[in-house]
C-alpha cells in the first residue's frame, strides 16, 4: 500500500517497523464532540488500519485526547463544570459515537494528562540540545535554532506566522524570543490546573503532548502520522521539529497524512462556527454502514460539502451489497476477479476509496443482474472488502 506523504509530496510504501505498521492519529479536544468532520477523520484511519491488517500487516495504533487545553478551560467555565469532568463527559460521548460507527479502539488511547512525565522528559531534552529555552516558568521551542523548521508547511516565515496566529499562537507573548516560537510548557495562572516541573508549576503546550506519546508508545520512527489538513501547520510541523531534534533521527514519519476538511453550509464544519452535523443525530436516521460509505465516497485528501444525500446514497449502496451477497446470479461476461483486483488496486494506490467503491458497486450490480461470471467470488469480495470498509458484514 502507498500512502501520500505531505512532507515529501509523494506516495510512500507502508513498510513495517520492527514488525508493525506504526500509526499515530491526533485525537479530539473533548469539549464538543462528535461532528461529521471528526467522524470522517477517524473512519478513514480506522479503514486504513483495517485494510493494512487484512493485507497481513499488523498495525500498532495510538491516539491522544487533549484533555487539558485553553478551550477545555473556557468551555468548562461557561458550563459550570470542572475541566476534568467536562473532558471525561465529552470523551465518553466521543467513544460512544465511535463505537456506534464501528470505529475500533486504538491500541493505546492516551490522555495528555497521563503523559506529563514523558512531556517533561522531552522538554528537558530539547532545552539540553539548545533548541528550547525557559523564561519565567514557560518553555518555548526556538524556531530559528532549527534550520528545517516549517518544512512541512511548504511556506515562508510570514505565511507561517499568519497561520499560527489564526490557530492559537500568541505573537506578543513577552516571554518569547520570536513571535513564531511555540510553547512547550506554560506557567500556571490563577485558577488553572497545574503539574510540577523543573520550571515550576504549569501545564503542557498542545504540540508537545503528541510528540511525547509517539515516542513513548511507537518509538522515534513511525509509518503514519495522521489528522485533519488543518493540523499540517502549525501542529504537525511543530511535532516534526520536536521529535527530530529530540531523537536526532530523521525521518521521524514516513507519511504525514492529512484528511480534507468537511464543509457545511459553505463553511468548514467546526466547533467555533457552530455549523455542526453531529454523528449521534445522523445515526438516529441512518445506519453506521451508510454513514461510513457516505464519508468514504470521497477521496480522503479532498475537502467536500457534507450532505445527508451522501449518507442516503450509502444506505442504498449497502442494501445493494447485501442483495448481491445473498442472491447473486452467475452466468454473465463480466469477470469478478478483475473487479476484485480493481477495488484492491484502488486502495493500494493512496487509499482511493471512491474508485474502490465504484468497482464494488459494479460488482454488486452485475451479480444481482446475472451479468457476472462468478457470483460466489463476487459475494466473497463484497464481504471481505465490505468488512475492510468497516461495514457490519455479520448482518449480510
Amino acid at each position: 500500500m502507498l500512502l501520500y506523504d505531505t512532507l515529501r509530496q509523494t506516495p510512500v510504501a507502508m513498510e513495517p517497523i520492527d514488525g508493525f505498521v506504526r500509526m499515530y492519529v491526533c485525537g479530539v479536544t473533548p469539549y464538543d464532540t462528535t461532528h461529521m468532520g471528526h467522524a470522517r477523520t477517524y473512519v478513514v484511519y480506522d479503514t486504513i488500519r483495517r485494510y493494512l491488517e487484512w493485507q497481513g500487516l499488523p498495525v500498532l495504533y495510538v491516539q491522544n485526547v487533549t484533555d487539558i487545553d485553553d478551550d477545555i478551560l473556557r468551555k468548562s467555565a461557561q458550563l459550570g463544570l470542572t475541566w476534568d469532568e467536562l473532558g471525561r463527559q465529552e470523551t465518553e460521548r466521543f467513544l460512544r459515537d465511535m463505537d456506534a460507527l464501528n470505529v475500533r479502539m486504538p491500541n493505546h488511547y492516551v490522555k495528555a494528562t497521563d503523559a506529563i512525565a514523558k512531556i517533561i522528559e522531552v522538554n528537558s531534552g530539547l532545552i539540553e540540545r539548545g533548541v528550547a529555552y525557559e523564561n519565567q516558568g514557560n518553555v518555548y521551542f526556538n524556531v530559528h535554532a532549527d534550520p528545517n523548521f516549517g518544512s512541512l508547511a511548504h511556506s515562508d516565515y510570514a505565511s507561517m506566522l499568519a497561520i499560527a496566529n489564526e490557530r492559537g499562537n500568541f505573537p506578543d507573548d513577552p516571554h518569547k524570543r520570536d513571535p513564531l516560537d511555540f510553547v512547550l510548557w506554560q506557567a500556571t495562572k490563577p485558577g488553572e490546573p497545574w503539574w510540577d516541573s523543573p520550571w515550576g508549576r504549569g501545564r503542557p503546550g498542545w504540540h508537545i503532548e503528541c510528540t511525547a506519546m509517539v515516542l513513548e508508545y511507537l518509538g522515534p520512527q513511525i509509518n503514519i502520522h495522521g489528522g485533519g489538513s488543518d493540523l499540517q501547520f502549525p501542529h504537525h510541523a511543530c511535532e516534526l521539529a520536536q521529535a527530530e531534534n529530540f531523537t536526532g533521527q530523521s525521518p521521524h514519519v514516513a507519511a504525514w497524512s492529512h484528511i480534507g476538511m468537511v464543509y457545511y453550509e459553505g463553511e468548514k464544519m467546526s466547533k467555533s462556527l457552530g455549523n455542526l452535523v453531529l454523528a449521534s443525530k445522523t445515526l438516529q436516521h441512518y445506519s453506521a454502514d451508510a454513514i461510513r460509505l457516505g464519508l468514504l465516497k470521497y477521496y480522503y485528501r479532498d475537502q467536500f460539502e457534507y450532505s445527508d444525500d451522501d449518507v442516503a446514497w450509502g444506505e442504498r449502496t449497502v442494501e445493494r451489497f447485501k442483495q448481491a451477497v445473498n442472491s447473486g446470479v452467475a452466468g454473465g461476461a463480466l469477470h469478478a476477479e478483475e473487479l476484485r483486483n480493481e477495488a484492491i488496486a484502488a486502495l493500494d494506490a493512496d487509499f482511493q476509496t471512491p474508485a474502490c467503491l465504484q468497482a464494488l458497486i459494479t460488482l454488486a450490480e452485475a451479480s444481482i443482474n446475472g451479468e457476472i461470471d462468478d457470483a460466489e467470488l463476487a459475494a466473497t469480495t463484497l464481504r471481505e472488502l465490505g468488512t475492510v470498509l468497516g461495514l457490519r458484514s455479520e448482518l449480510w
